[in-house]
């Protein structure tokens, strides 16, 4: 998976872009960028447990193979492995595979490599909304703010738009502008992306709320990047 950045030419351009297209409507919008959404610690426990029932499972199944390997390693003078010794030697067993599971995941590519993708989208919209909610739902005068979020080791990028916007959009309404950010950040460029994705929106806000002489900047021009 490529890794994204951000230069400071990048915060620039989305900061111009943003004041261009707030330039034709009374809608505000929000830029934010993360590092990651989640850090996906449940998912290394999901896959640890999973490891550790694939032992016991296998331990079911060959009873006989994980008998034998007992004898071989613990048996004295001929005698056999007795049925709580065989069920120890299996728990020290599922419990190693486990915590080995637990450490190898805590490598933070190889977690998220790992995660399901379905569960990265889920992520990606539940942390935009919390973050839309913090910084510009109900900030407008309008309620006409619209956040574009950028989840940068996902690669996922999401829209969420304030009470009056919503009223008059779909999530249809956003599709070219999610279909460049997308775009461009499969090609390693997020900034270029951030910027084409302002100006989709921009225009869908100048549609539905075009420019009147009352209309004030209540949200900073400028990509916030966390």
């Amino acid at each position: 998976m490529v890794s994204l950045r951000l230069t400071p030419e990048d915060h620039q351009r989305v900061s111009t872009a943003i004041a261009a297209a707030e330039a034709g409507s009374d809608g505000e919008i929000l830029t934010i960028v993360s590092g990651e959404s989640d850090a996906y610690h449940d998912v290394a426990l999901h896959w640890a447990v999973a490891a550790m029932i694939l032992v016991l499972a296998f331990a079911a199944w060959q009873t006989a193979f994980l008998a034998s390997l007992w004898d071989r390693l613990f048996g004295d003078w001929g005698e056999h492995a007795t049925p709580g010794q065989l069920l120890f030697f299996v728990m020290i067993l599922a419990v190693a595979k486990f915590l080995a599971v637990l450490l190898i995941l805590k490598w933070r590519p190889l977690r998220l490599a790992l995660t399901p993708g379905a569960t990265k989208t889920r992520r990606v919209r539940r942390r935009a909304i919390a973050l839309f909610r913090a910084a510009a739902e109900r900030r407008t005068v309008g309620r006409t703010g619209v956040l574009i979020y950028l989840s940068l080791a996902e690669h996922r990028a999401e829209i969420v738009a304030d009470e009056a916007v919503a009223k008059v959009t779909t999530p249809e309404c956003w599709g070219d502008a999610m279909a460049e950010l997308v775009a461009e950040i499969r090609a390693a460029r997020p900034g270029e992306g951030l910027v084409l994705a302002v100006e989709e929106v921009g225009e869908v806000l100048a549609r539905h709320f075009p420019k009147t002489g009352g209309d004030s900047n209540e949200i900073p021009d400028k990509l916030i990047e966390l």
